[in-house]
Order: C-alpha cells, then sequence, then structure tokens
C-alpha cells in the first residue's frame, strides 16, 4: 500500500499545474461548494499565464461533461461558477478560445433535460452576455441559442412554478444573445430574418400569456413584465435598417393568432414599440401598419378595424413626424379602405372567390375606425399639412357630372357621407390661422359649399359642421347651441371671444362672402331641412358676425336675415309650415344677435320690440311683428352705416360653377309668389309631357341617322360642325389679338395698317420684359 501510494503521488506530481489547480478546487463533499483559495490560485495563475486560459477552458469543460453524463449535478454548478469567475477576470486576446470552451459547457447544459441545468446555462451565458470583450469575434456563432432560447420561452412543463422559471430564463436568454450580439458589428447579426423570426414571436408569446400574471417565489417580476421590458431593449437598439425584420414577425404573430380582432393586445404591442423605437425610425411603423392593412383587405372587417385602430393608437403616440414623408400615401391608403368598406356592405362580401361574408354592422365599425384614425393622423401635422390634406380629401370626394359612375347612387351618397365626415375630423382644431384666404382657398372652398346644395340632408348638415370648424377660431362654437336660447336681451352672458376683424379676413369676405350668403339662403329654402340644420345655421351666421365680420359684412348679413324672413312669409309650397316658422325662427334670432353685436341702441330697440311682440302674437305674422327693412336701414344709416346694398332685394343664384357640383339646380328668386292658379298647373304639365316628347323624338333622328345614313354623309356632318367650331375660334382669336403699340401714339392718316400681331409674336424691349 505504501509504495501504491507514492507512485499515484509521483503521477499526481507529474500533472500539469491548471490541471491541478482546477482539480483542487473541487471540494471532496460537493456541498461544500467551490474552494475559494484555491479558486483565487486558479484566477491569479490565469491572468498571469493567459496562455493557458484555453486549456483551463477545456478541462473545466471535459470535467463538466463527466459529471453531467454521471448525474454529479453538485460539481456541475461549481464547474460553472469556477467559468463564470474566469470569465469576469479575464479580459486579454487569448479569451476567445476560453469562451468557445465556455459556450461548449453552456449548450451542453442547455440540452439536458433537468429544468435546474437549463436555468444554470442560461444564468452563466446571462452573465458571459453582459461582459465587454476586448477583441472581436469573426466565428463565434449563436443560432443554437437563439432557437433554444426561443424554445425555452414556449415551455410547457407540467408544474407551473418550474414552466414559469424555464420560460423567464429563455427570455434572459434571449435578452443576453442580443446584447452581445447588437455591440460589435462583426458578430453574428441578431437582426436577420431568420433569428427575427424566432426571438420576436417568443417575446410576444409571453407578453401575451395570461396565466403567467403573477410571480412565482423569489421572482420579482413575471414572464409578462420581464419580456415587456426585453422587448423594449431589443427595440431601443434597432437601427434604421432592422425597423422592418423587427416588425414584420409582430405583424405575422397578430395574423396567425388571430390578435387583430381583441385589439387590446395589438395596440399594446404597437404602443410598446412606438414608445420603444428611435423617435425617427417612426414613421417606418406606420408604413409597415398601412402596407399591411392594404395586404388584408379582404380580410374580414374585424380584423381591418384591428389594424386601422393600433395605426389610430400609433399616430397619436408619436405627435412629431410620425407620418413621415408619404403624408397624402397615408391618408390615401385610409381613404381607399373606406371606399373599399362601401363596396363590402352594399355586397355583403368581402371576397366572393373565398366566401368571405361580412355584415352592415362590422363595416359601419370599420368605417368610424378609419374616419377616427384619419383625424389622428391629422393631429400630428402642421397647419399647412391639413389645408393639403383636406384639399386631398376634397378631391376625393365623388361629385356626379365629374367624377365617373361608382356603381350606383347608394355607393356614391355613402362615400361622400363617409369622405364629408373624414373632413370633419381633419378640420383644424384650436388652432390660430390669421389668413382665412390661405386656410379657405377657392378650390377647397367652392366645391365644399356647392354639397349645400344636395338633396341629401345629412349631407348638408356635415357641410355645415365643416364650415362652422373651419371658421371658428375662438372656440365659440359652444355658446350657440340651440335656438330657443339665443333670443337674449343681453349677450354678454355668452361671454364671446371677439377679435378686430383684420385685413386677411376682409379679402376673405370680399372674395367669398356673397357666395357665402346664397347658400346660406338656399340651404335655408331646403324642404327636408331639420332641427339640426337650422341650429347650424344660425351657429354659422352667429361666427361670421363674430370672425369676419366688418360694417360691411355686417349689412350684408342684415340685409340676408331680412331676406330670410321674406322667405318664411313667400307662398312657397315646398316649404312646409315647420320649415317656414324654422327659417322665421332663424332670423329673428340672427337679428336680435347681431343688433347687439353693432351696438347701436336704435337698432337693437327696434330688433327687441319686434321679438317681443313675436312671442306674444304668434298667429298672425305682418306689421309689428315683422322686421322692417326702411326702418333697420333708417337706423344704421344714422350711425354710419353704408345702406345702400340694404335698399336692394337680395336675389341668390346659382352659378355655373354649382350647376355642375349639385344633383339638383335650382335658382332661387326673392320676388313676390306667383299667384298659383289650376290653369297654371296644367300648363306646367302639358309643356313638360311635350318637351320630354320632342327630346326622345330628338334622340331617336339622330340615332336613326347614324345607324342607316352612308358614312360619307356623316363624315360630312361632322366635318360642318367642325368648320363652325374653327371659324367661331378664328373670331375669339382675331378680337383678343391686337396691333403692337405705336411709338408715335396712333397711325398717321393715309398709312395702311399694321397687320395684327399675336401677343406671343411681339417684341419687346429688354427692360420692358420681367
Amino acid at each position: 500500500m505504501p509504495l501504491k501510494s507514492g507512485v499515484c503521488g509521483c503521477c499526481g506530481a507529474l500533472r500539469p499545474r491548471y490541471k491541478r489547480l482546477v482539480d483542487n478546487i473541487f471540494p471532496e463533499d460537493p456541498e461544500d461548494g467551490l474552494v475559494k483559495v484555491n479558486m483565487e490560485k486558479l484566477t491569479f495563475y490565469a491572468l498571469s499565464a493567459p496562455e493557458k486560459l484555453d486549456r483551463i477552458g477545456a478541462y473545466l469543460s471535459e470535467r463538466l461533461s463527466r459529471d453531467v453524463a454521471r448525474h454529479r449535478y453538485g460539481y456541475v454548478c461549481i464547474a460553472m461558477e469556477a467559468l463564470d469567475q474566469l470569465l469576469m477576470a479575464c479580459h486579454c486576446q487569448s479569451i476567445n478560445l476560453f469562451v468557445e470552451s465556455f459556450l461548449t459547457m453552456v449548450r451542453k447544459l442547455l440540452e439536458a433535460d433537468k429544468p435546474n441545468l437549463q436555468i444554470l446555462g442560461t444564468n452563466s451565458f446571462v452573465k458571459f452576455a453582459n461582459i465587454e470583450e476586448d477583441t472581436a469575434s469573426y466565428h463565434r456563432s449563436y443560432d443554437f441559442f437563439v432557437s433554444r432560447f426561443s424554445e425555452m420561452c414556449h415551455s410547457s412543463y407540467e408544474d407551473p412554478d418550474v414552466r414559469t422559471k424555464i420560460r423567464m430564463a429563455g427570455i434572459r436568454g434571449l435578452q443576453g444573445v442580443v446584447r452581445k450580439t447588437v455591440r460589435d458589428e462583426l458578430q453574428a447579426n441578431i437582426w436577420e430574418r431568420q433569428h427575427m423570426d424566432k426571438i420576436v414571436p417568443s417575446l410576444l408569446f409571453n407578453l401575451q400569456d395570461p396565466t403567467d400574471s403573477g410571480s412565482p417565489g423569489c421572482e420579482k417580476e413575471s414572464p409578462a413584465e420581464l419580456t415587456e421590458r426585453c422587448f423594449r431593449e431589443l427595440l431601443g437598439r434597432a437601427a434604421y435598417g432592422n425597423i422592418k425584420n423587427a416588425i414584420k414577425p409582430v405583424l405575422m404573430h397578430l395574423d396567425n393568432h388571430s390578435l387583430w380582432e381583441g385589439k387590446s393586445f395589438a395596440v399594446r404591442c404597437f404602443k410598446i414599440i412606438m414608445y420603444s423605437i428611435q423617435s425617427q425610425h417612426s414613421h417606418l411603423v406606420i408604413q409597415q401598419l398601412l402596407g399591411h392593412l392594404d395586404a388584408n383587405s379582404k380580410s374580414s372587417a374585424t380584423v381591418r378595424a384591428g389594424i386601422v385602430e393600433v395605426l389610430s393608437e400609433a399616430a397619436v403616440i408619436e405627435a412629431s413626424g410620425s407620418v413621415g414623408p408619404t403624408v397624402l400615401e397615408v391618408f390615401n391608403t385610409l381613404l381607399k379602405q373606406l371606399r373599399l368598406s362601401v363596396d363590402y356592405e352594399l355586397t355583403g362580401s368581402c371576397d366572393p372567390y373565398c366566401n368571405n361574408k361580412t355584415t352592415t354592422d362590422q363595416e359601419r365599425q370599420l368605417q368610424e375606425a378609419v374616419i377616427k384614425t384619419i383625424g389622428s393622423f391629422a393631429n400630428t401635422l402642421p397647419i399647412y399639412q391639413r389645408a393639403e390634406v383636406m384639399l386631398f380629401i376634397m378631391g376625393k370626394i365623388p361629385v356626379p357630372g365629374i367624377y365617373p359612375a361608382l356603381g350606383s347612387p347608394i355607393a356614391g351618397r355613402m362615400i361622400q357621407v363617409m369622405l364629408l365626415k373624414s373632413l370633419l375630423q381633419v378640420r383644424y382644431t384650436l388652432y390660430s390661422f390669421s389668413n382665412m384666404l390661405a386656410a379657405l382657398p377657392s378650390s377647397f372652398l367652392e366645391p365644399l359649399l356647392s354639397f349645400t346644395l344636395m338633396e341629401d340632408p345629412e349631407i348638408r348638415l356635415l357641410v355645415l359642421s365643416i364650415l362652422i370648424s373651419l371658421i371658428d377660431r375662438h372656440q365659440n362654437t359652444h355658446k350657440f347651441t340651440f335656438l330657443r336660447s339665443v333670443i337674449l336681451s343681453d349677450i354678454s352672458v355668452l361671454k364671446l371671444k371677439v377679435d378686430k376683424c383684420s385685413r386677411q379676413d376682409n379679402l376673405f369676405m370680399k372674395k367669398h362672402g356673397q357666395r357665402l350668403y346664397r347658400h346660406i339662403f338656399l340651404t335655408c329654402s331646403e324642404e327636408n331641412s331639420g332641427r339640426s340644420h337650422y341650429q347650424a345655421l344660425y351657429t354659422l351666421l352667429a361666427l361670421l358676425s363674430v370672425e369676419l365680420a366688418n360694417e360691411e359684412v355686417v349689412v350684408d348679413l342684415i340685409r340676408l336675415a331680412l331676406a330670410l324672413q321674406d322667405l318664411a312669409l313667400a307662398n312657397d309650397e315646398r316649404l312646409s309650415l315647420y320649415n317656414r316658422c324654422a327659417v322665421h325662427a332663424l332670423s329673428a334670432a340672427y337679428l336680435s344677435l347681431i343688433s347687439q353685436l353693432t351696438t347701436v341702441p336704435a337698432f337693437c330697440q327696434h330688433i327687441q320690440e319686434v321679438s317681443r311682440c313675436m312671442c306674444v302674437c304668434v298667429c298672425v305674422l305682418e306689421g309689428e311683428v315683422l322686421f322692417q327693412q326702411f326702418q333697420i336701414a333708417e337706423v344704421l344709416g344714422g350711425s354710419g352705416y353704408n345702406i345702400e346694398i340694404l335698399n336692394t332685394p337680395f336675389t341668390p343664384q346659382i352659378t355655373g360653377t354649382d350647376t355642375t357640383h349639385t344633383t339638383h339646380t335650382r335658382t332661387h328668386t326673392h320676388s313676390p309668389a306667383e299667384q298659383i292658379t289650376f290653369e297654371t298647373l296644367k300648363n306646367a304639365i302639358v309643356d313638360s309631357v311635350n318637351g320630354e316628347e320632342q327630346e326622345r323624338e330628338k334622340r331617336r333622328l339622330v340615332v336613326e341617322r347614324f345607324q342607316t345614313a352612308p358614312f360619307e354623309e356623316i363624315a360630312a356632318h361632322c366635318g360642318a360642325k367642325s368648320s363652325l367650331l374653327q371659324s367661331k375660334l378664328d373670331q375669339i382669336f382675331e378680337l383678343t389679338i391686337r396691333p403692337p403699340p405705336s411709338p408715335s401714339g396712333s397711325a398717321s392718316q393715309g398709312q395702311t395698317p399694321t397687320r395684327s400681331v399675336p401677343v406671343y409674336e411681339m417684341k419687346f424691349p429688354d427692360l420692358c420684359v420681367y
């Protein structure tokens, strides 16, 4: 026995020093833990001889593999603790070889079927991930760790506490992989699609799982909380070129698990995304969502509504620059979804080839979501861009006679309503746009006003609401609520915010005032107007008086109010008794307001006296119960107002533009009503029938000519028309062309008059050309 012992001792002395130092850190009983004194000796040796570090790692790896195979898990823990301490202490160039041994051991633990070993390996990897290496690694791969940690995130272990620990270990492992790879461009690109397709769904799975809301044992946070923190860190490190690969798996996960329909989880995900990424990259997320919405154009209404809801929330979060450079493209996509939704609602199917049915309620909810989203995006834009968006939407509204047929009048009407509601959402809110000419250019105002002549009462009410929101720059709208409460003896209780009319306001009213008055009058003449229409008209008149009225505008508005009084008294059978009473009440209420705004005592007194008589004598509207034009003109003229126009009857005419833009054209002339008798009705019916017959006969002859006449005759007929048109154009051009001015003033007598020279052929001196 002594001889044998001596031989063993001799052989042990022949072993390499690094192996003896490694063996000495393991105690006889693994429960005693790492021998700290010997661990300090091993660490000092590794620092003194860094070329031995790779051998130390290889030997530790060999021992760990043997202990795992023999189920000596106490020694496994000691080996991993030693590796962790060596990693933390050594930062030399030789550490790369040691790291390979370390990662081999971590991989061995992660491949084990014991949860404790998996968690132990994960913890060691996380410690390693937090170490900043002095030298980069050109060949190191983390593919296995991405796959294994992602698998652990989906653990279905029977014991819920153990399952939660495994999932949290997987989340921390993915977090470590991200930290380790994003720091060094020479290492594996973690942003590649193959990696993101594993990492992102694994995180979303734990973010979504409702069963792990608590924190078991000694854990400080739940898997969902840890996942959110890891997800935010991942997104915060994403550069411009990596956003797409990071967002695409989120969209696919929400698709595959039908999570758009619930909305709440999808909204939560993208709130995390929008708050985590760098602000200058926000528009990329918006573009990804818009593209995904287009790709799901034939999906169910609930899916499309979920995507639109997420878009709305994303726009609210990033209030500056979220739309990015393609502002109009955003609104074009949303308006396209509105049109598709209208088509689906009418046909009852999103995709007839796939038998994908839809309902009216579902499509209406989607349409409301799209309109809300349009408003959310608009509120993130500066004022000048909102004006561009409003012009863009106005150009998309189908107008009969200008735009192609939209399949059916019902579809056209629905799209008109939807786009007008969108305009109402894009309106300027709480802004101080002093230049009304820029805020309401003719290219926007004229087509908008033309819709006040539509037969559809809902469309007219929407247009009035849009006008009110655009003109109200001081938030006075809510103070003009109901007609029954606006005939006040003292309007100071309204606490109106009134500023002096600016030069730009005067120019605006000078250019557009008469058109506004005409459309207000014609809207009052519609027989299917209701209470809300007259309330909106009163508010619009009141806002014009508060926001844009100078002395000239005041006289014009009073003239309009008196014309409305005459309209209510006229023998117009199109207006019911209710409409006539409502128009008369509108006139009285507005005159009460404008009289107090003008602060002309005699004017106020006359309006108040008539209003009191009106309240008593509601049955007979004549004499003292009516506002007298001559009396109002007299008191205003005495106060310095120019009353010349007030003495001219108000005669609204529908212009050519209005005729083009409206489905019905009626010219209202403010004149005494024609006496309607049986004979006039009979003549009107006969004339109408005769006119229709003549028109049908004319069309028949034209069709017959083109069907039976020879080609030469048809060509000659068309050529004659063309020659006539050309001759007329030549006459017009001849009238517009003038000879160049003579330096001596006029041509001398007897001289041949110079030939007419077109303007574009004239030669001007250089000093005269700008």
